[in-house]
């Protein structure tokens, strides 16, 4: 803290580090890891949610031309007025798929809803023959696929 203090007094100052990275945080290894992590991404572009204002990142979670939370997002899409359906997707289906950054296991439990499947990037006909075979094994079910970032993942309602 003196040496806060006797920085004051001098009138020292730095220019703000552009990029702002590890490099340019003094004991980095003291941050936390989440700090850490975040140094090593670029800056995004932030927005408030069209539902609960919280501050979210741009096009990450976007539902009816809205700017959502996950929580909202997931709340409004993967809750009971969401787009499930029965039985499997047609070729058409995979064009409307809902799409966001990413599915969060925690928020959909809450919601009483199942992760039952995640694959990684696929190309189009692996990504729908991996989703109708899944689909197709558990019949009288309501089930939802997402594009995320990452691949595509299969939702259960519970």
């Amino acid at each position: 803290m003196r040496d806060v203090e006797l920085l004051a007094r001098i009138g020292w100052n730095a220019p703000l580090p552009e990029p702002l990275d590890d490099r340019a945080v003094l004991n980095v290894e003291d941050l936390p890891d989440e700090i850490t992590d975040a140094l090593a991404h670029p800056a995004v572009a932030l927005v408030q949610c069209a539902a609960c204002r919280r501050l979210c990142v741009r096009d990450d979670f976007v539902w009816k031309e809205k700017q959502l939370c996950a929580w909202d997002y997931h709340a409004q899409v993967f809750g009971r007025r969401g787009p499930w359906r029965d039985g499997t997707y047609e070729e058409r289906h995979f064009e409307t798929l809902p799409s966001c950054a990413y599915v969060v296991p925690e928020l959909v439990t809450e919601l009483g809803v199942e992760v039952l499947l995640t694959t990684g990037a696929l190309t189009a006909p692996a990504a729908s023959a991996v989703v109708n075979t899944m689909l197709a094994s558990d019949p009288g079910r309501a089930h939802m696929a997402v594009r995320t970032a990452g691949g595509i993942v299969i939702l259960g309602e519970g």
